[in-house]
């Protein structure tokens, strides 16, 4: 089998590690424990998180344990990385609420039957540590010059940084020294902005057990046109079906900028790579293959086969192609006898949502962005009535991408 770190490296997952070939040379020698960590700062993940659920995904597929570490004791103090200001502290019982929804959703990526993957939360261990004991202990392993050198707390010096945030390494540096006391866990991951609370976690199992442990960080992941992965004009992206319908997430996939496909491909789909570079080599309206398939297959990993496939299909439909259905696709219901009485456009645009509000539904239509059943519509006082029905459906359109269909009753 090949050997994971050359399947992350080939994929665009690695950015830094402590030591490379060391590193490399264990995967390649034995099957260990790796973990990332996971603040329950909100009860659902988005787009944005995919990156290290989806590492963990090939560890261990590649027969790796994965540790997927809920922080619910590290949340209550706030992670400053990557923050240009305090994060806002959640109450017990909002870290509680959250930590349960992404202990669901974890549950949808990796397998934690039989021991083959680990579920655990920080608050076990930390919550109860005696502060006295742990600045004994931990806190005199740690340099302040040191950690003030960190790019997580520098950059926070101009702006302001709590003594309360200050804590926040020596609280990850001891979840990992306690994952290699406890379940022999040699390699941390994360984000690139974790890059200092990682390498000090090594060092304090080095310090403290004369051990060596390994660290990994991921990219920043933005699209080609500087923006932050998961973030729309309709704000993010999220893994619960709840928040994002799965036609919506499909959406967002198919919708990829043309220069970033090939790249997401490799990213965010287990698509072998060789089929990720002929899907990059194609161009114009064959991209679209391509796009398909990142849609299908992100989905798929999210929502699971079913939502994917009337994902597709209504996708499909939406686009002109009849082989597909719309069941997948955003809908409102509405009285038969509304449309009967005649509702102008505006107006139907506002009341299914698909327009904030009744203004911004305006706006739209005078702009020319504004569709009924496929036609653009002339002017924001037309007025939908029966003859728009077809099928027992009305299909609006908000610019190129947003739909919603009006079903009658």
């Amino acid at each position: 089998m090949k050997n994971i770190y050359d399947i992350l490296q080939e994929r665009g997952f690695i950015d830094g590690v402590t030591d490379a070939d060391g590193l490399r040379d264990l995967l390649d020698s034995k099957k260990i424990t790796c973990y990332i960590g996971f603040d329950p700062t909100a009860s659902s993940f988005h787009v944005g998180s995919l990156i290290p659920i989806m590492s963990l995904m090939h560890m261990q597929q590649a027969g790796h344990c994965p540790i997927a570490l809920v922080g619910g004791g590290t949340v209550l103090v706030g992670d400053p990385s990557g923050k240009t200001e305090t994060r806002q502290l959640l109450t017990l019982e909002e870290v509680h609420e959250n930590a349960k929804g992404i202990k669901k959703q974890l549950s949808i990526y990796l397998d934690f039957s039989e021991g083959k993957a680990l579920l655990l939360n920080n608050a076990d261990w930390l919550v109860p540590l005696n502060y006295i004991e742990f600045l004994r202990d931990i806190g005199r392993h740690f340099s302040v010059n040191r950690m003030l050198t960190a790019e997580s707390y520098r950059s926070r010096m101009e702006t302001g940084l709590n003594f309360v945030e200050f804590n926040y390494m020596l609280l990850q540096s001891y979840d990992f020294l306690h994952l290699y006391r406890e379940y022999e866990c040699l390699l941390q991951m994360g984000g690139s902005d974790q890059w200092g609370n990682i390498v000090a976690g090594a060092d304090l199992i080095r310090r403290m057990e004369g051990g060596a442990a390994y660290g990994m960080t991921f990219p920043l992941i933005t699209t080609a046109s500087g923006d932050k992965m998961g973030k729309t004009a309709q704000g993010a992206i999220w893994l619960d079906p709840e928040l994002t319908s799965p036609y919506e997430y499909y959406q967002y996939w198919i919708n990829t900028d043309d220069r970033d496909v090939e790249r997401f491909l490799a990213l965010f789909t287990f698509v072998p790579l060789e089929e990720v570079k002929r899907y990059g080599q194609l161009t114009g309206a064959d991209l679209r293959e391509a796009k398909e398939a990142l849609a299908y297959e992100a989905t798929k990993i999210t929502h699971g086969e079913s939502e994917a496939k009337k994902a597709r299909e209504a996708s499909r439909m939406a686009f002109g192609n009849t082989e597909g259905s719309l069941d997948a696709m955003p809908t409102t219901s509405l009285q038969k006898e509304r449309i009967k009485q005649g509702i102008t456009a505006w107006e139907l645009f506002a009341v299914t949502g698909l327009c904030a509000s009744k203004g911004e539904a305006r706006r739209l239509i005078s702009q020319g962005g504004g569709y009924v059943n496929g036609s653009r519509l002339t002017g924001t006082d037309e007025v939908i009535t029966e003859e728009h029905i077809r099928e027992g459906t009305i299909i609006l359109r908000a610019g190129k991408k947003r739909y919603q269909r009006v079903v009658l009753k």
